[in-house]
């Protein structure tokens, strides 16, 4: 199914589908952007384009304007939040852009944007809708990498027994992804999907996840990307994935273990904390998909926040 044709501006914009090498291209206009979901990381937009879902990108002006097409047509396409290195778009702003575009919805709006502008400058160009489905889980890296206090006791206990059976044996290896290893990493993913049953028919998010997490190891070495992988006895028990979203804060793309090996989630989550992120104070693990035992497994590590998302359409 091919998307739906848009309205071009008055500089005849066009839009094309976002490809990871674009990467280069497109960087300059995410050094300074200031939205704070993780949708937000060039990484994860090149990622996520799927046969699910698609972004497709067009530069205006100053800005980087993006929208989302799903193919299936189980959702209306609708924009993201312009991207600009020098400035933030305003509501009246934001509705023109809809206009000359043809788009009645932007999509993933940080609450954070709602507090600057207030809701009596946004009430008069959109509605305004929450989108809990695409809350984040922010928590402190030194939270993640330490695991002080009783609140953690059932974390380190896990791990203790890891190691203990594992690493104190010399069995665990830990060490960078890369192209080298993509291979390795897939072979891990589908046993870890078989594990998971995340096909599409089961679950449309595990399936979509599934295709983002492949693109990114297939493109680890070009798009801004940082990963590392587990090993046990040589073979690959997990494998994570993350990069920067702003100056405080990293994303965790994807974390992926083997939930048969007692304690290895535990151990490996503490790992890419150390690893992945030494120099972000704030860690960002996305948002739950809407499904109870990731919800479960985000809440167990107590974050220190949730960042909303928010839905605006034209009035």
């Amino acid at each position: 199914m091919k998307p739906r044709q848009r309205k071009d501006t008055e500089k005849d914009m066009k839009f094309k589908l976002l490809e990871p090498d674009d990467f280069d291209t497109y960087t300059p206009y995410f050094r300074n952007q200031s939205y704070d979901l993780c949708i937000y990381t060039l990484p994860s937009l090149i990622v996520w384009t799927n046969s699910l879902a698609r972004h497709f990108v067009a530069m205006r002006e100053d800005m980087l304007l993006i929208y989302i097409d799903y193919p299936k047509g189980h959702i209306p396409p609708h924009l993201i939040m312009p991207i600009s290195p020098e400035r933030e778009i305003d509501p009246e702003e934001l509705s023109a852009i809809c206009s000359s575009t043809d788009f009645q919805t932007i999509s993933n709006i940080p609450e954070s944007y709602l507090g600057r502008f207030g809701s009596e400058k946004i009430a008069p160009f959109f509605q305004i809708e929450e989108q809990p489905e695409y809350e984040d889980y922010v928590y402190r890296t030194e939270d993640l990498s330490f695991l002080k206090g009783n609140k953690y006791a059932k974390k380190r206990n896990l791990i203790h027994q890891f190691e203990k059976e594992y690493v104190v044996k010399n069995r665990v290896t830990v060490e960078k992804m890369s192209a080298a290893t993509a291979t390795e990493c897939l072979i891990f993913l589908e046993k870890w999907c078989e594990e998971k049953d995340c096909g599409e028919n089961r679950d449309k998010g595990l399936a979509s996840e599934r295709e983002a997490a492949i693109n990114a190891i297939l493109n680890i070495e070009s798009i801004g990307i940082q990963g590392i992988l587990l090993r046990i006895d040589g073979e690959v028990n997990a494998f994570g994935m993350a990069s920067n979203l702003n100056p405080e804060t990293g994303v965790l793309h994807f974390e992926k273990a083997f939930s048969r090996v007692k304690g290895l989630y535990q151990y490996f989550d503490r790992e890419c904390a150390r690893r992945l992120f030494g120099e972000s104070p704030l860690i960002n693990k996305e948002n739950d998909m809407s499904i109870p035992e990731i919800a479960h497994a985000k809440n167990s590590y107590f974050p220190l926040m949730r960042v909303k998302s928010f839905k605006f359409t034209l009035v």
